[in-house]
């Protein structure tokens, strides 16, 4: 197939850093600690490895404790993981991999298991059993939730827990990866994974570089959303995993499919609704569980502009949703929809949704008795880097798990709350992997970032800029003219050129990714799940396939065609 290209900046192949001043050496290395990596970790320290966890800020502070609605897996005798495999690709409408959905509705109810037994405690009926909810796109209670809305806060506190009561885990924390290690080629074959050099603050030499080795390094850094001025990603989501991977050449897809979440709080002007805000922390997210309970989505006229876009009406699948807002916000010239729940009452709402609550009073909403201001907001990116069922990339010794990775799961568009189960069945796939035959480790190929980074780092003055561009050119409205508008400007902001540091490291990856996911949504020329391109807006049965990504030597990044798995 012929893909159209449109002019990106080139790329980095290494971040510039001094080469490392300390080296430490564990068995397998996890970058990340939400859901996906202390998972992982735990599953690992069962084979009896010893593990080092590498966490950018504190192992807290991750997409996982925000997450709201909860958990989805076939609890009820009613369900089936047919019905829930049909969900799940009905959502990601013609590319998920069947065999990779299979696996999550399958192993999903047993890993779930597994996870209280390890701790978590989930909302329960009287009678004890385990109180199910609906959201977006399922058409079963299957649902598990905590605390009402704080489901990613329980999960988190629980594996944080058991993490913290084994002494073969070991966590370094406030750590930036920079660059994957990897062991000479030998003939044809790539050089395995073999560690990470890394940004440790107060930790060996002046400036923290250090390395960790490790007979395989599994990447669970979360999302990206960060390349957007409005997101629900906490401020850490800057892209590092699929950027280090990028620069590694390891092959990365679907990072088109970047999900807005339809409800987002609205914080005044030039907030989640408001595309030419400034880069920010974390928006506050109002889950779809609302949706679930009952809540409904009006205009600024009252009318519930869902009923009759789809049968689901408010809880059709994320995209179909966000694109309804989208089209009242273009038509209105509004920032923002409504979110009525005055219906279901304070105290239902208090106790069910106290996060929401918390979140809306605080800005001045009372749910019981105002209308929620809500807008999409860059939420999930669908895509990663490509691995296989068993978690593997296409580097030997280097996995990937989370919301860094793309299994083939969720295709074009992410089923709601499949997103922590996909985190614990494939953590433990891995874990199964790397235990059935891990080679001694490798010594590091004595060039690239084992000597110190050559490569460049962006000005992180451009974040912003970045930031305003993505949202304008490549947000939930997509055309030829607004992605070339974005490539143009990421060519100019990539020209930028700084001393390293963890800013300029962080605004690089944001860069590396962003000029991916241009590339790939300029090259699909159709609209998908997620990706809405406004001047082809029909789904068509030629692009049902995936765009596979990869940085060369010259840091050119290149765009190849597969058909759907």
């Amino acid at each position: 197939m012929h893909l159209p290209t449109v002019d990106l900046p080139a790329l980095p192949t290494l971040l510039a850093a001094p080469p490392p001043g300390w080296v430490e050496t564990t068995d397998v290395i996890v970058v990340g600690s939400g859901i996906a990596g202390l998972t992982a970790a735990l599953n690992l320290r069962q084979t009896g490895l010893h593990v080092t966890v590498v966490t950018k800020v504190n192992i807290d502070d991750g997409s996982t404790r925000w997450a709201q609605g909860g958990i989805a897996a076939v609890l009820d005798p009613l369900d089936t993981p047919a019905a829930h495999a049909s969900d799940t690709e009905l959502a990601g409408v013609g590319l998920c991999d069947p065999a990779a959905v299979r696996v999550l509705v399958e192993e999903g109810p047993t890993r779930l298991r597994e996870l209280i037994r390890a701790g978590a405690e989930f909302d329960r009926n009287p009678d004890g059993s385990l109180m199910l909810t609906r959201e977006g796109g399922h058409r079963a209670d299957r649902i598990v939730h905590a605390g009402g809305d704080a489901t990613g806060a329980e999960v988190q506190r629980a594996l944080h827990a058991a993490v913290s009561r084994d002494p073969w885990i070991r966590l370094v924390e406030h750590a930036l990866v920079l660059d994957l290690l990897r062991a000479p080629a030998d003939g044809d074959a790539p050089g395995r994974a073999c560690g990470i050099t890394l940004h440790v603050l107060g930790e060996g030499s002046e400036d923290g570089v250090g390395a960790i080795l490790g007979r395989a390094v599994v990447l669970a850094t979360g999302g990206m959303g960060q390349i957007y001025a409005a997101t629900t990603n906490p401020a850490v989501s800057t892209g590092d995993g699929v950027a280090l991977a990028l620069r590694a050449g390891a092959a990365v897809t679907d990072l088109e499919f970047v999900q807005f979440h339809p409800t987002a709080l609205v914080v005044g002007a030039g907030g989640v609704g408001d595309p030419a805000g400034e880069a920010r922390a974390r928006q506050p997210l109002v889950s779809e569980a609302l949706r679930g309970e009952g809540a409904y989505l009006v205009d600024a006229d009252g009318k519930r502009f869902m009923v009759g876009q789809h049968e689901l009406a408010e809880l059709a699948p994320r995209d179909v949703v966000a694109k309804g807002i989208h089209r009242v916000l273009l038509a209105t010239g509004a920032d923002h929809v409504f979110l009525d729940a005055r219906h279901l009452g304070g105290e239902f709402l208090a106790r069910r949704f106290p996060t929401i609550v918390a979140s809306c009073l605080a800005v001045g909403v009372d749910p019981a008795t105002d209308l929620i201001p809500v807008a999409p907001a860059a939420h999930y990116a669908s895509g990663g880097v490509r691995t296989d069922l068993a978690g593997r990339t296409s580097i030997p010794g280097l996995y990937a798990c989370g919301e860094v990775a793309c299994t083939g799961v969720h295709g074009a568009n992410r089923l709601a709350s499949n997103s922590l189960l996909e985190g614990l069945v494939f953590a433990r796939r891995i874990a199964e992997d790397i235990a059935r035959e891990l080679p001694e480790q490798a010594e590091p190929a004595p060039d690239g970032a084992w000597r110190g980074g050559a490569g460049w780092v962006l000005d992180p003055a451009a974040r912003p800029a970045l930031a305003r561009s993505m949202s304008r050119g490549a947000g939930v409205l997509r055309s030829a003219a607004s992605l070339r508008a974005t490539a143009a400007e990421l060519v100019g902001l990539g020209a930028g050129r700084v001393a390293p540091r963890t800013a300029s490291w962080e605004a690089t990856n944001l860069l590396t990714v962003a000029t991916a996911l241009v590339g790939a949504a300029y090259a699909r020329q159709e609209t998908r799940g997620c990706h809405w391109r406004e001047d082809f807006p029909t789904a068509v049965d030629e692009w049902r396939g995936h765009l596979v990504a990869a940085v060369g030597a010259d840091g050119e990044l290149r765009h190849t065609w597969e058909v759907t798995r």
